[in-house]
């Protein structure tokens, strides 16, 4: 296997998720400020991953949100416990694993990455096997404070909108950052992993309606103890390596 080099090594990744529903109609805002956050990357040190993830509790509203799944409904579930909220809610805005809070709050959103990026992280290297869709990853140098962790691996699309008919949002087109695709484990690491953590090969599968040239893959990984997320990757479908 191959990985390719960090092309961007002064700057730490942070993974921002962001619980949305296009049948929301306080989500909008929240869309725009992580489309901001991953187009314009305005925390000096932090490389923002952004993946809007919508639930599926909204759907039956008046309108079926074509992006949301019960997988992404799950993990705002456990997000919910591990930082102790009352209940659920959109939009929710959670960094790296560890701090949520309403996602249109531009300000806290780009003080919360600050604080991320100043953290341990692991390396998080993927290279396309052979220029196919096969990625390869390798992470390496887990900080021991993360414990046990699963590796995941999100596939993501850029430039999604929808033009919405019924709902609180009907009338409006809605433009989204990256949404998540698909979401699954594909590995995990031990407590006080040392050197190469884990090394793996995942088929990414790219529906033929995707844009490809729009689609990445992600790879995070999150401490099973915590949610913390200690180390993150993306590639482009269309490019050679990292």
């Amino acid at each position: 296997m191959h990985a390719g080099p960090d092309p961007i090594p002064w700057k730490t990744r942070v993974v921002v998720e962001l619980f949305s529903s296009e049948g929301c109609s306080s989500c909008p805002p929240a869309d725009a400020v992580l489309r901001e956050l991953s187009e314009k990357q305005p925390v000096e040190g932090a490389e923002v991953i952004a993946l809007e993830m919508h639930v599926d509790y909204w759907n039956d509203l008046g309108w079926a949100d074509p992006f949301s799944s019960d997988v992404y409904t799950s993990r705002q579930r456990v997000y919910t416990s591990a930082l102790r909220d009352r209940s659920a809610y959109t939009p929710q805005m959670v960094v790296d694993g560890s701090v949520g809070f309403v996602g249109s709050n531009a300000a806290e959103a780009r003080r919360a990455i600050a604080r991320a990026a100043a953290q341990p992280k692991a390396k998080v290297a993927l290279a396309r096997e052979g220029g196919g869709d096969t990625v390869s990853i390798v992470v390496s140098d887990v900080p021991e404070a993360a414990g046990a962790a699963s590796v995941m691996l999100a596939v993501v699309e850029e430039g999604l909108s929808s033009d919405v008919k019924r709902g609180e949002n009907a009338g409006a087109v809605l433009v989204h950052a990256p949404v998540v695709r698909s979401l699954r484990r594909v590995g995990a690491i031990a407590a006080g992993a040392r050197g190469k953590a884990f090394e793996g090969a995942e088929a990414i599968a790219i529906e033929p309606s995707w844009k490809r040239d729009r689609v990445s893959a992600v790879v995070f990984v999150q401490s099973a103890g915590t949610t913390a997320i200690v180390g993150a990757g993306s590639l482009r479908m269309s490019a050679a390596r990292l």
